[in-house]
């Protein structure tokens, strides 16, 4: 019907520690298989800087707004909410 999304999985935009203390920002319809394959090292981004750490997760019903919002995220404008709405994870992780 009019104004129902056709939709028959979701999408995911996450965030993972690495081990050098950067943040991985991605995009996937199917999260627990992406997050597979970047601790198997099968994601060349992430393949050196593992062990990783899933610290953030968000979920949309249609991928252009995950792949809008995963590319928002990394802009400085992006990095600077991230900054503030996760500030009490990035303190107690020592990334303030």
């Amino acid at each position: 019907s009019r104004g129902e999304a056709n939709v028959n999985y979701m999408w995911f935009v996450y965030l993972l520690l690495l081990k050098n203390c950067q943040i991985y920002t991605g995009s996937t319809s199917d999260l627990p298989e992406r997050l597979r394959a970047h601790q198997n090292g099968k994601v060349a981004s992430t393949r050196y800087r593992r062990p990783l750490k899933l610290i953030h997760y968000e979920v949309y019903l249609l991928k252009e707004d995950a792949v809008r919002r995963e590319k928002f995220l990394k802009t400085s404008d992006g990095k600077l909410f991230l900054k503030r709405q996760l500030s009490a994870l990035f303190k107690q992780l020592g990334l303030h």
